[in-house]
């Protein structure tokens, strides 16, 4: 393999993104596209019939597709992007290998970008970085920064009729808007000028593991924006060289907000923002339900101040800030009263802050949980099955089928199967389902007047569809 080329070096040569239509390449490939470099990928998804619409709208921005037989690299001057995870045994991989051209990570190729960049703003943290990452490039936007975002979700705000697949916004160089993943240490790579820090929970890694890489994330941050709320977060704040405090709870914090002042409704909520630097207050509206998006705002408010925008200009973006797909995201009510909700909550954080969002007004809450891999759930299936029997009341339901699964090595011994058995043994009450077609099934046979049904997962466009269609059955 060739060394690594810099930057300016990188986007004279093709690229080819396997598994292009993620939700970390997907983004990446755009902004490199963006960049004038030559792309094109394949994805394991396209060649099953998942998600056609994504593809054509790739195509139609140019994007070269291969089936996922190896037929796309072509060349040695290729630089291959694949994630850590995708196996040597991949026909891409295999070429690239007998080719002798350059692999690069995801994370590699997107630090590259981020550090280049004048200023790197990086949002890390166990849960949330997907939403603070899309609330902090619509305020850098509104306040005309012209930031390049690389989000793993569809922000809203940027969809077009040409751009349905809006998780990454191409702008300028000066400042680059990025989540950091820590799920792989990869987070290690980035440099911020700065770096969010949100949460500290257990998802992939121990929380020994992820104390060491989120300390030390801080300390390579230039200005640190620190979670006071987040028991966790806040006992790494000595690693930060310098620091911006945020919370709701936590008086203490610079950018809080005023006591009493949350209301909170079932798809909205307002609050009065303070700036303690100065003493000024602002009104917030946000078009997001739940004290975790709130504190979301907090976050991107605090960031933004760090990069220089005034508090109250990002107040006022905020109150456009439209939201991502699949962060909570309401596909309907029925006539009889029943919600639709599509949310990527996999893991524990996630689940409770979307479940205490249900729960927090009236009606019963069905909750369909698709794991999102044999491996996560090893890691934390104890954990989640903790969250949804503590989070939900006897009147609730949790059904869960089998874990997504898209080929390959993992070991798949244990399954959902296990996971109800603990909800059970912690006081819930869950079903397990094998097949996604047959909770559906017993969702439609359960469902009654102002329910609310979350359909809840991660690395699966496909369960946007599950909603989508479940709504309609229902309606």
């Amino acid at each position: 393999m060739d060394d690594i080329p810099t930057a300016d070096e990188l986007f004279a040569r093709p690229f080819f993104f396997c598994g292009i239509g993620g939700s970390g390449m997907l983004p990446l490939s755009q902004i490199v596209k963006g960049r004038g470099a030559e792309v094109a990928g394949s994805d394991r998804g396209r060649d099953q019939g998942h998600t056609p619409g994504k593809f054509a709208a790739l195509e139609a921005q140019g994007f070269a597709l291969h089936p996922q037989d190896g037929s796309g690299i072509v060349s040695k001057d290729q630089i291959l992007v694949a994630s850590a995870a995708v196996e040597d045994t991949v026909p891409e991989v295999v070429r690239a290998e007998e080719l002798g051209c350059l692999r690069m990570s995801r994370a590699e190729l997107n630090s590259i970008l981020f550090n280049t960049a004048g200023a790197g703003l990086a949002v890390a943290g166990t849960s949330g970085k997907s939403t603070v990452t899309g609330m902090l490039g619509w305020i850098m936007h509104a306040a005309g920064r012209e930031p390049t975002v690389m989000n793993g979700a569809v922000m809203k705000n940027f969809v077009a009729e040409e751009r349905p697949n809006a998780s990454a916004v191409i702008g300028g160089r000066s400042i680059y808007v990025s989540e950091v993943d820590e799920s792989d240490g990869s987070i290690a790579l980035y440099r911020p000028a700065v770096g969010v820090l949100l949460n500290v929970s257990l998802d992939h890694k121990s929380m020994d593991e992820l104390r060491a890489l989120f300390g030390d994330f801080l300390g390579r941050s230039r200005i640190a924006v620190v979670n006071a709320d987040d028991p966790e977060a806040l006992a790494l704040l000595p690693r930060a060289n310098e620091a911006i405090t945020f919370g709701i709870e936590q008086e203490k914090a610079q950018i809080g907000v005023v006591s009493g002042s949350v209301a909170e409704g079932p798809i909205r909520q307002a609050a009065m923002v303070i700036d303690r630097h100065d003493g000024s207050e602002h009104a917030l509206m946000l078009a997001m339900p739940g004290r975790h998006n709130l504190s979301n705002a907090l976050a991107a408010i605090a960031a933004a101040a760090a990069a220089g925008v005034p508090v109250a200009a990002s107040v006022a973006a905020l109150a456009e800030f439209k939201g991502l797909a699949r962060r909570f995201d309401l596909i309907g009510v029925t006539a009889a009263g029943v919600a639709v909700i599509d949310d990527f909550g996999h893991n524990p954080e996630k689940c409770a802050a979307t479940l205490r969002t249900l729960k927090a007004h009236e009606g019963r809450v069905i909750a369909f949980f698709q794991p999102h891999g044999y491996g996560p759930l090893r890691q934390m299936g104890a954990e989640l099955a903790e969250t949804f029997a503590r989070e939900l009341d006897a009147e609730d339901r949790t059904i869960l089928c089998d874990p997504v699964y898209f080929g390959g090595t993992t070991d798949r011994s244990e399954g959902s199967e296990r996971i109800v058995r603990l909800i059970e043994q912690a006081g819930g009450h869950a079903e397990y389902i094998p097949t996604r077609k047959a909770c559906g099934d017993r969702i439609a046979c359960i469902a009654r007047p102002n329910d609310r049904v979350v359909v809840m997962g991660a690395r699966d466009d496909t369960l946007s569809e599950f909603a989508r269609d479940l709504f309609q059955r229902l309606g």
